[in-house]
């Protein structure tokens, strides 16, 4: 009897490739011709992310895709959280391992194992790791029934997985084992833990960092950054979640099921004005206003300016707003500057490796030029401000003149706004930094952390598909450029904020779930940004809904779901 074959179209090489039916797709690598210095590690197949372990049955297109994409380095992650669970299982058999805060270029482990974590614990856990992977040892992949799976996990005490199954309506889920020990991710693994070439554990805070490859040079860990205000946030959010019981998807969607939902959001939202409030109060303190200096002293030490800066869809015009309001409150008048109306002519504007215009660099605006007015404005003289007209890509006068007063203070918000460059002729002590971005605190469950560029994604697809007119596919296939553009121009300077904003809410991802998944259905199944938006329909998936008439119109997400009481 003639064996069965199929046949795969491999997009890296454009080969036609016949295998036996039932091929993994490294049996098809091995048949591609194909040389990967830094994979495979994963692969698209029919634009759809599966691991090495994937089995043909039908004619596919292929793609493999190594640690220097996305998807590969999620891949490569996962599987180093696992290999670093096992090890920590076999060195400290009841310890509790959770994959807590991107911070530094890697991630922050929570290790609960009996004592303070040491500098020699450390180097157990990255010499039995080592150990692992030397031994080349397989990951098997299992496919189990639901049941099956949450009886496991509660045997194992591994409770916020159970609570994260029992929200999935599936009745079969896959289980991954790595020599006796079982675990679940819900993204693809490594076939072999001995592809793991390259990690870091060291000790960080009271925990452990793991670190990673770098995905601009694989040979190297990305460089280790201290981020003492990042890492600080983000512990006083998870204080926060200890109040409420709300640390992964497990806990949030038992407190939506029990009716809880509506005092998640009111607490939620009370703790967001509080920090807002509170920053508002160190500005009022601070304001040149408020100084016990004579007149000449307070303007020279005193506040005079917050600059508030964040990423793509971190909320910072609402944030904007929400902090003028709480000004006012403390007697203060914030007088808004747009950095877009800074921008030079067009053909002025600097060009970037493709030759492309790129608006994302702070060289695209008129920097002389808002140094010399915000001086002016500081030393009470009356100016006119630029207009930038973006139809022509010119810059004009507006015919709108502005004059400081003394019981005013400029508010200026851009993605630019904290880099030193950009201000560099005001005074320091004149200026107050206010860096916002969406958090995520929440963890899918304590081995699946949730990637803090998702909650933002999400919220772009939906604001760029309300107002804009742009569909989810043109969302995405945008989204490397702007994480570019982040990278180069707004992540280096967060750490030189006065106070970080996290703009995340413990209950977001539930609410906008309902306007999300619509249109990351709409993506099309033949295009590259499927295979994001299909990630990202899957990660939602784990989520129970909650209905944004819930939402009061003066919360930070009615900037994207719209409905907000602020005019923008």
């Amino acid at each position: 009897m003639k064996e069965q074959t199929v046949m795969i179209r491999c997009l890296n090489n454009d080969a036609e490739i016949e295998v036996p039916a039932g091929s993994t797709l490294m049996d098809v690598f091995g048949q591609s011709g194909l040389q990967m210095q830094y994979g495979p590690i994963c692969a698209h197949v029919n634009n759809k992310v599966e691991g090495m372990h994937y089995r043909f049955y039908n004619p596919k297109t292929v793609e493999f895709l190594d640690i220097t994409s996305n998807s590969g380095l999620r891949t490569y992650t996962r599987t180093l959280f696992f290999v670093l669970c096992k090890a920590v299982h076999d060195l400290y058999t009841t310890a509790k391992v959770a994959i807590d805060i991107p911070v530094s270029n890697g991630y922050y482990v929570n290790l609960n194992i009996g004592h303070p974590v040491t500098a020699e614990d450390a180097q157990r856990i990255r010499h039995r790791m080592e150990e692992l992977i030397d031994a080349a040892l397989p990951i098997h992949r299992h496919d189990v029934s639901m049941e099956e799976a949450i009886r496991m996990f509660t045997e194992l005490h591994t409770y916020s997985k159970v609570k994260l199954l029992k929200g999935v309506g599936s009745l079969y889920t896959i289980v991954y084992e790595l020599d006796g020990y079982y675990d679940y991710y819900y993204g693809a693994l490594l076939t072999n833990i001995k592809n793991l070439y390259l990690f870091g554990i060291e000790k960080y805070y009271d925990g452990l960092l793991l670190r990673l490859p770098s995905p601009e040079d694989p040979t190297r860990l990305g460089k280790m950054v201290m981020q003492d205000k990042m890492f600080g946030i983000f512990k006083e959010h998870h204080r926060w979640q200890s109040l409420l019981g709300m640390r992964t998807i497990g806990d949030l969607n038992e407190a939506i099921v029990s009716g809880r939902s509506n005092l998640l959001i009111q607490v939620s939202e009370a703790l967001q004005e509080k920090k807002i409030a509170k920053i508002a109060e160190e500005i009022a303190s601070r304001c040149y206003l408020n100084m016990p200096h004579d007149l000449d002293q307070k303007q020279q030490q005193g506040l005079r300016m917050v600059l508030i800066s964040g990423p793509s869809s971190s909320g910072k015009t609402t944030t904007c707003k929400r902090l003028s309001v709480q000004l006012l409150t403390n007697g203060i008048k914030p007088v808004p500057i747009s950095l877009d109306d800074y921008f030079l002519d067009r053909e002025k504007s600097p060009r970037d490796a493709s030759g492309d215009y790129d608006f994302e660099s702070i060289y695209a605006l008129n920097i002389p030029l808002l140094n010399e007015q915000l001086q002016a404005l500081l030393r009470g003289e009356e100016v006119e401000l630029p207009r930038y007209n973006f139809q022509q890509g010119k810059s004009e006068w507006s015919g709108k003149r502005l004059r400081l007063h003394d019981d005013e203070i400029l508010v200026v918000e851009g993605i630019h706004a904290l880099n030193p460059e950009l201000t560099a002729q005001i005074p320091e002590e004149q200026k107050f930094r206010v860096y916002a971005s969406a958090l995520t605190t929440l963890l899918l469950d304590k081995h699946n952390y949730i990637p803090t560029t998702d909650n933002r994604l999400l919220r772009r697809i939906i604001r760029d598909n309300k107002y804009r007119g742009v569909s989810a596919q043109e969302t995405i296939r945008r989204w490397p450029s702007v994480r570019r553009g982040e990278n180069k121009w707004i992540f280096p300077y967060q750490e030189n904020a006065d106070q970080m904003f996290n703009t995340a809410m413990l209950f977001e991802l539930a609410v906008i779930k309902h306007q999300a998944e619509p249109l990351l259905e709409q993506v099309p199944e033949k295009c590259p940004e499927y295979a994001e938006a299909y990630r990202l329909r899957k990660f939602l998936s784990y989520i129970h809904p909650i209905s944004e008439d819930q939402i009061p119109p003066t919360s930070l997400l009615r900037e994207f779901l719209g409905g907000s009481s602020f005019e923008y």
